[in-house]
């Protein structure tokens, strides 16, 4: 429970009820969401680093920035029905605003920031941790918090001395159900195609194949 309610009023207060109302919000939250950003990162990371001790330094900046990204964090600002508390404007509630995911994950770092201020680092510690953990254990387990199209890009360059390009194949359904197909091609040449929710999601997936493929051809070789 916040001591010092003033602090969990301005980590739910988004800019655009601030502009709507300035008097009864004089303040919103995207200083306490840079705070949060910050604790939330070294808490990530500290848990990374103690979990894998093996890893390296990049293999570890590669999870941390997989953990910490838009998508992760607003998926657990969703698991807590952060949404349904914030105070948002007129506008941002017209267009679905308490389910944007740069507004969740804004807010879930606000949030944070707001913890660390009225309860210290070990609270927050733990609260971040419990967050994260089962997230954390399961990604590692599948792997899937890897750059693919960092990768794919280092190896082509290495390889090839040239970029691999991304084309939109197609894009699917309603807005809120979307699904982008991509293809990813070298030279000209199409290496992977794969679809998802998200078009850097696809993009992802797509490089995944293309890395595949190249392993392929190498141990043919």
């Amino acid at each position: 429970m916040f001591r010092d309610h003033k602090l969990l009023f301005e980590a739910i207060t988004h800019k655009s009820f601030h502009h709507e109302h300035c008097g009864k919000a004089p303040v919103y939250n995207e200083r306490l969401e840079f705070l949060g950003d910050a604790v939330i990162g070294l808490i990530v990371v500290e848990y990374l680093f103690l979990l894998k001790q093996t890893c390296s330094e990049s293999e570890l900046a590669k999870m941390k920035s997989y953990f910490v990204c838009e998508a992760v964090l607003a998926d657990i600002a969703a698991s807590i029905s952060l949404g349904s508390v914030l105070l948002l404007g007129k506008g941002e509630e017209a267009t679905g605003g308490r389910t944007k995911k740069s507004i969740l994950s804004d807010a879930l770092e606000a949030l944070v920031g707001a913890i660390f201020l009225d309860g210290g680092f070990e609270i927050t510690r733990t609260l971040v941790q419990n967050f994260f953990r089962d997230r954390v254990d399961a990604i590692i387990k599948t792997g899937d918090f890897f750059d693919y199209k960092t990768a794919l890009q280092e190896k082509t360059q290495l390889l090839y001395g040239v970029l691999p390009e991304y084309r939109l194949i197609r894009q699917q359904g309603a807005d809120h159900r979307r699904v982008f197909t991509v293809s990813v091609y070298l030279n000209g040449e199409e290496l992977g195609t794969a679809s998802g929710q998200r078009k850097k999601e696809a993009e992802s997936y797509a490089a995944k194949i293309a890395l595949e493929k190249l392993a392929g051809q190498a141990g043919r070789t």
